[in-house]
């Protein structure tokens, strides 16, 4: 039975109840029978919490006085809130969520190709600590891990989003701020309550995990057999171009991680998306598309092309550039040629500030978050 915990960061800050999105069914029964309530309440209660994207009407569930009295006293109904949301002409909706235990993250609803259907994206951390040189969730570092209630809560704020636009949100990523495998127990908690029937029910075929490219994170996830996706953020195929713009390369080279990568494939049967942003003359040469066609060779992997979101001036003072459509359809074109399967991947949101940490970067200059 999954206990309501928080990470050392959050408890020795944070002292009030826990949230409804802090427990399973499990937990959330032993809670109410601790209480001298129906155990079977939990479940109706959690069902029409994540069925309704975080609205709850107690009224019509009928839980009875007992219960209602303990919810928002003993257990919160919510821990967090809505600091901002900003809407792009191209549909995408990103939102600053505040959380009652300090800080605020990002996420991300991206409507799809079909009417009903959006995606979406939740962070994993207030801030990063991975430093990559082109990316705006690094700037001010690594605030603190984000519990599993609180990621859970980013997914139910997308999907009440998405409800009210009359679309269903298929498919969510953790790809938003933070890196997720150094926040990796609380990141699988948080899968297992928005994939479990009677809770998210979203399934774990339809949630991606990205990576940096943390290796001991890459096995521990394939070993949890959560039925994920994994996105490795790759960017440069080779180790010199690669520690330019992604630090952590020098703990973890290139050759490490696609070999981890196709243990994740090899154990869990998926397919594994490299993430490669487009920087204009860093890693978008012929020769660069040359050289990761050479790494992928053998490996079944879907490679998405990201032209670059300008985020002003970078960590090391470089200031980068989207490359043109000539030279981004050419590294494609080489790609595809070489038998890689491959698209571009078409960029949203730029008038809301799209790129991670951007939003939070902006409200920053009027308050703490």
């Amino acid at each position: 039975m999954e206990q309501p915990a928080r990470n050392a960061q959050t408890r020795s800050s944070f002292q009030g109840p826990p949230a409804l999105s802090d427990y399973d069914a499990d937990a959330l029964a032993a809670q109410f029978a601790g209480w001298g309530c129906k155990a079977t309440h939990a479940a109706r209660l959690l069902h029409a919490f994540y069925l309704g994207g975080g609205q709850v009407d107690l009224a019509a569930l009928r839980l009875g006085k007992s219960v209602e009295s303990h919810l928002g006293h003993d257990i919160l109904l919510r821990q967090s809130h809505l600091i901002t949301r900003s809407s792009s002409v191209d549909g995408t909706e990103k939102l600053l969520v505040g959380f009652g235990r300090g800080g605020a993250v990002e996420s991300v609803l991206m409507p799809a190709h079909e009417p009903a259907r959006a995606a979406g994206c939740i962070s994993s951390q207030i801030g990063c600590a991975m430093r990559c040189d082109f990316c705006a969730s690094t700037r001010g570092g690594l605030k603190r891990n984000l519990d599993a209630g609180e990621m859970v809560e980013q997914f139910l704020h997308l999907r009440h989003l998405a409800q009210s636009q009359n679309r269903r949100l298929s498919t969510i990523v953790l790809m938003g701020m933070g890196e997720p495998m150094h926040n990796l127990g609380n990141v699988m908690t948080a899968i297992r309550r928005i994939a479990a029937p009677g809770m998210g029910a979203l399934g774990g075929r339809q949630i991606t995990v990205s990576t940096v490219g943390i290796v001991p994170g890459m096995d521990e996830l394939a070993a949890a057999d959560l039925n994920v996706h994994l996105a490795v953020s790759l960017h440069a195929a080779d180790d010199v171009t690669r520690s330019r713009i992604v630090p952590m390369n020098r703990r973890y080279d290139v050759g490490q991680i696609i070999a981890a990568a196709r243990r994740f494939s090899e154990h869990t049967g998926r397919i594994v998306t490299i993430e490669y942003c487009l920087l204009k003359d860093v890693n978008d040469s012929d020769g660069q598309a040359q050289l990761l066609a050479d790494l992928l060779q053998g490996f079944r992997t879907h490679v998405n092309l990201i032209p670059y979101n300008p985020i002003g001036v970078a960590l090391s003072g470089a200031v980068y550039a989207t490359p043109d459509a000539s030279r981004i359809q050419a590294f494609y074109g080489i790609l595809v040629g070489r038998g890689v399967v491959v698209h571009v991947r078409l960029p949203r949101g730029h008038d809301v500030n799209a790129a991670c940490g951007q939003l939070r970067q902006s409200v920053r200059d009027d308050r703490s978050v």
